[in-house]
């Protein structure tokens, strides 16, 4: 979808399956790129090749499978970045969350972790593509078994955008992408929460993008791993609609105390985005 002339990368099928933009396609890559594997120089049937940031940031995405939505995008901008972090991004899909943080900070490292072999692939393909190697990895693994994967208080931010539904809520999707992105059949929001505390030594901080309707569960769980939640803010499609989505950042070992934000709306009466949002998808820190 365009909206002022920007394209964006964003889906309305997404984790949170929020409604925010179509699927549109940035042009094929050089064949010749050696920056692109030979088995992805140009879409396929099973992906397209998607822009964010006019065109910066350039994604592989499953035509079917998994897409990046809303959530990667407020996610990235929501948690608390300080000069040459290190940060996790757990659950880390296609890699699109890792890319726009890198994007957007150039002193960043960011490490995604992503149990579906496919996606860890495209993650790689798509750090590739857009010449991120040195700052940016995904490794395969499971946040169940986070000990096995990195050693403790290792990171100093974990970004996660965990899935909403349990496995008994809503349909689950013939795709395997979707299901595992959607619902806790492969981890629940306890599992990422309780993994993301693991990683943080004290005074890190953890960033969750989250269903609306479960922000209960959400402040709980992170208070339950010693992560005190301390900014929130609410996600509205418009100024006058119930929240969808639910922004939480916590500190680990923080004293108890949380900032409720003034509200992010993401479409003015016309269906335009407004001003916040177009400056985000422009890749412009707000």
């Amino acid at each position: 979808m365009k909206k002022g002339g920007q394209t964006t990368v964003f889906s309305t099928g997404g984790a949170g399956e929020t409604a925010v933009a179509e699927e549109p396609r940035a042009a094929a890559p050089d064949r010749n790129d050696p920056r692109v594997d030979s088995a992805s120089r140009e879409e396929s049937r099973d992906e397209t090749l998607d822009a964010l940031f006019h065109g910066r940031l350039k994604l592989y995405q499953s035509r079917r499978g998994f897409r990046s939505s809303l959530d990667t995008l407020l996610a990235a901008f929501f948690v608390t970045v300080r000069k040459g972090d290190k940060i996790m991004d757990l659950g880390s899909g296609n890699g699109a969350i890792a890319l726009v943080l890198a994007a957007l900070h150039p002193s960043l490292s960011v490490v995604g972790l992503e149990l579906q072999s496919g996606m860890v692939d495209r993650a790689g393909r798509n750090i590739r593509l857009n010449r991120y190697e040195k700052r940016v990895s995904v490794v395969r693994g499971d946040v169940r078994a986070i000990e096995r994967i990195a050693s403790p208080a290792s990171f100093d931010a974990v970004v996660c955008n965990p899935p909403y539904r349990s496995p008994r809520s809503g349909r689950l999707s013939a795709e395997r992408e979707k299901t595992v992105a959607r619902h806790e059949v492969e981890g629940t929001l306890d599992d990422f929460v309780a993994a993301g505390a693991y990683l943080l030594p004290a005074k890190g901080r953890l960033a969750v993008v989250y269903h609306a309707a479960r922000t209960v569960d959400l402040l709980q769980s992170m208070r339950k791993a010693r992560v005190e939640p301390k900014r929130l803010r609410m996600v509205h499609s418009f100024a006058d609609a119930a929240a969808s989505l639910v922004l939480v950042e916590g500190v680990k070992g923080a004293r108890r105390e949380i900032q409720v934000l003034a509200p992010l709306v993401v479409y003015r009466r016309n269906r335009s985005y407004t001003a916040e949002l177009e400056a985000m998808l422009e890749g412009k820190r707000v």
